[in-house]
């Protein structure tokens, strides 16, 4: 779906509201970051677990890459639980309700920059940082400061956010622009 087209046609901001099929419930996530400035909230009821992830905080075991990236646009809160006897036939699986309103000032970054970091930070989640996001840095010619002594659930949203600006206003070589 096009939501930027779709809000193009309408006068008043939009309101996005689905029980996502839990098997592709990231890349609509993922999909919807992109419009989230035409977007006036989202309710959707997903697997407890993706939404305990959605809305996990640092030094957590659900804190993810999908905290980050969500964390870094939206005010998340799980909103409500739903368990499988409300559903006939009942899942094998909790659900639950989440709302996402997109934040009115959001940090101004390259998002793709930001996804990337994020994804390279927790591609090694039980090690320390320095095994990879410090190989990247380096590789980038990063010059700045960050703690890489720390593994990836331990970095808030906003020091994720401030080095990906850092990493931005460095440029591809890490030595500015």
């Amino acid at each position: 779906v096009d939501f930027r087209a779709l809000a193009a046609s309408r006068p008043e901001p939009m309101r996005v509201v689905g029980n996502l099929p839990y098997n592709i419930s990231t890349p609509i996530l993922f999909h919807l970051l992109g419009v989230a400035d035409v977007v006036q909230d989202q309710h959707f009821m997903l697997q407890k677990e993706v939404i305990d992830r959605m809305v996990g905080r640092p030094c957590t075991a659900d804190y993810s890459r999908l905290s980050v990236m969500l964390q870094w646009r939206y005010e998340m809160a799980n909103v409500l639980f739903v368990p499988p006897e409300s559903f006939d036939p009942p899942p094998r699986v909790d659900s639950a309700i989440v709302r996402m309103v997109p934040l009115a000032k959001p940090p101004q970054l390259d998002a793709k920059l930001l996804e990337e970091l994020v994804q390279v930070a927790f591609s090694m989640r039980r090690k320390l940082l320095r095994h990879s996001l410090g190989r990247w840095l380096e590789a980038r010619g990063f010059a700045g400061q960050f703690d890489l002594q720390r593994r990836a659930e331990e970095v808030p949203v906003a020091e994720y956010v401030a080095l990906a600006q850092a990493c931005e206003a460095a440029g591809p070589s890490g030595q500015g622009r």
